[in-house]
Order: C-alpha cells, then structure tokens, then sequence
C-alpha cells in the first residue's frame, strides 16, 4: 500500500478551508443593514407634548385705544386666575415734553391702581385728568373682554340628565321593550339659573362744569364721578396770564382739587391770596356736580 505523503494532505485541508470561507462570505444576512438603534416607543412624543400644553399660562388682553385731547390711550392686561397681575398703558400721550412728563408721572400710579382694584374703578391721578379718563375706559374694555371668554363656557345646562325614566321590565311575551324610553330627555332644566344677579359697579364718568370768567382769567373745572361720589376734581383752566397768576394758579388749584373730593361738594373754603380764582373754582365745580346729579 502507498502510504499518503504528509504534505498532501496539508494542502487539502488549506484548500477545504479556503473553500469554505469563501462560501460564509458570499452568503448575506436577511435585512442587509446592521442596527445602528433601538426605535423610540410610538408614544414616547405624543406623552412628552401632552404634558408641556398642560401648563396653563397667563392670558394677556388689549384693551380698546381710547383717544383723549392729548393722544390715545390704550391699556394692556396680564391675567392669571381670573385676577389682574399686570396692567401697562401700551400707548399714553406723549406728543409733546410737557405730555410726556404728565404721562410718565401719572401712568405707572394707574398701573399699580389697577392691580390694587381688580377693576376699572380707579382714582384719576391728579393733574392727569384726561389721561386717567382714557386709562380708565381702555382698562374697562380689557375687562369686559376677559369677562365674555371666562363666560363663554359657563352656560352648559345638564339637560337630558333623565332619560329613559321609564321601565323596561316586561310583564308579558315580548311586551314592554321600549317601555318608557327617552322620557324626560330635557328635564335637566335651571343650569343657568342665578347667574349675573349682582349688581355690576359703575363705570367712572367725567362731568366737565361751565368756565367761570373771573378777573384774572378763566376757571373751568372737571369731576371724574363713580358710584355716586366725585373721585377727582381737576382744573382744566385756570389763571396764568402773568408770572403773578400762574404762581398763584400753581399754588391754589391742587389745595381747591383736594377739597373738593374731600368735601363732595362746591362748599370749599377760598385758598389764602387766590380769591378770584377760589370763588371761579367753586362756581364751575357747583355746575359739574349739577351736570352730574349730585
């Protein structure tokens, strides 16, 4: 018998190897491309952007533009929780120096009245008559805005609450299917009944009274009047012909305007040294309040 050499048989079993190399490497994996990442859970997004429109913000509201003498006036409302957190004038005269020193004076004590008062019912700033006035009804239209979204809603009646009242319980063959079915379907009546029956405050008024001619210049004076009582007191005229007349002006009116919303009346004493323009001030003042039915 040949005895088989060594090396041959080597060479068969480096040529089977190859050989079956070969063939691993020519097959192919189902699906061809490797996995580079897990896929997220289909719900995994939808989860994470319910829960961010969860949050509730603050409701911002613009009131109406509200033109005056000296330029409009247009108020901005942040609420939150049904309460006022913020109020801003988002336009205030301001046309000329002496406008825009009235309105950077006055607008940031309206801001801070409206906040305090959670309504429109707001002294007027003193010397910032018109100002006020226009703050007041933009404030007002801001509020009547948010009071029509937060009752939009609120009428939802439980009608229908008592269907099917009937019974269906058959006292024969077949009989009593339908028995009593769908009565009552509207009894659900009186959802809405009490709502609005307060009395809503009312809403702050401007009289302007008759200008009183006295010897050093005219006197007219305006009254802001709400619920009832004079909230401020104001001369739109007065005095100052000379240096003479608006010293005195200057010195005079703000004691008369005081007064006048202390006293709620015209019965104001006459300012030392200003007595023209005192007996003009309670004169135009008495014609106001008649104006106003006070």
């Amino acid at each position: 018998m040949k005895r088989k050499h060594p090396l041959r048989r080597i060479m068969i079993g480096v040529a089977a190897t190859a050989s079956g190399i070969v063939l691993l490497l020519a097959l192919k994996q189902p699906g061809g491309s490797s996995v580079v990442g897990a896929t997220a859970p289909p719900g995994a997004a939808a989860g994470a952007s319910a829960g961010a429109a969860g949050a509730t913000g603050a409701q911002p509201l613009l009131g109406d533009a509200v033109n005056t003498q000296y330029g409009p006036v247009q108020v901005r409302l942040t609420m939150a929780g049904g309460k006022i957190t913020q109020a801003e004038a988002v336009q205030a005269p301001g046309a000329d120096a002496r406008s825009k020193s009235i309105t950077a004076d006055a607008v940031p004590k309206l801001n801070q009245a409206a906040v305090a008062a959670q309504s429109a019912q707001i002294d007027a700033v003193t010397g910032a008559s018109y100002t006020s006035k226009g703050y007041q009804e933009s404030l007002q239209s801001a509020l009547d805005k948010a009071g029509a979204g937060a009752t939009g809603g609120a009428a939802t009646g439980s009608t229908g609450g008592g269907a099917g009242s009937g019974s269906a319980e058959a006292s024969g063959p077949g009989a009593g299917a339908d028995n009593g079915a769908g009565t009552g379907a509207d009894s659900g009546t009186g959802a809405d009944t009490g709502a609005g029956t307060g009395t809503a405050p009312t809403a702050p008024k401007t009289v302007l009274g008759n200008p009183v001619d006295t010897q050093y210049g005219t006197v007219q004076v305006q009254i802001t009047v709400a619920d009832g009582r004079v909230t401020a007191s104001d001369a739109v005229q007065a005095p100052s012909a000379d240096a003479r007349s608006k010293s005195i002006t200057a010195g005079a009116v703000p004691k008369l305007n005081q007064a006048a919303v202390t006293a709620q009346s015209a019965q104001v004493d006459a300012v030392s040294g200003a007595s023209y323009t005192s007996k003009g001030y309670q004169e135009s003042l008495q014609s106001a309040l008649d104006k106003a039915g006070l």
